[in-house]
């Protein structure tokens, strides 16, 4: 990464997608997106991942065991709800 760009919003609108791909290869270090030549945003890559970040999704699978006899999608009440009647908080 060795360059950053200044452009005004007309022409980041205009070559957004060019310049996020240029950003996210590592091309240009950033885009500085100005506005009556004031800088309102600053388009940089996203932070690296974490280690291990990706084996998070689904790592507690299989930990919980529901008894049988337990209907999972069955009413948890009989009785009515106080939302029903309009009210939030009982």
């Amino acid at each position: 990464m060795d360059e950053t760009h200044t452009v005004n919003a007309t022409e980041f609108k205009a070559k957004c997608l060019d310049m996020l791909d240029r950003v996210g290869t590592g091309e240009w270090e950033s885009v500085a997106i100005t506005k009556r030549g004031k800088v309102v945003a600053v388009l940089v890559p996203p932070p690296p991942a974490l280690p291990g970040a990706a084996g998070l999704h689904g790592f507690l699978r299989g930990s919980v065991a529901v008894n049988e006899s337990v209907d999972l999608t069955a009413p948890v009440s009989e009785d009515g709800f106080l939302a029903e009647d309009g009210v939030l908080h009982g």
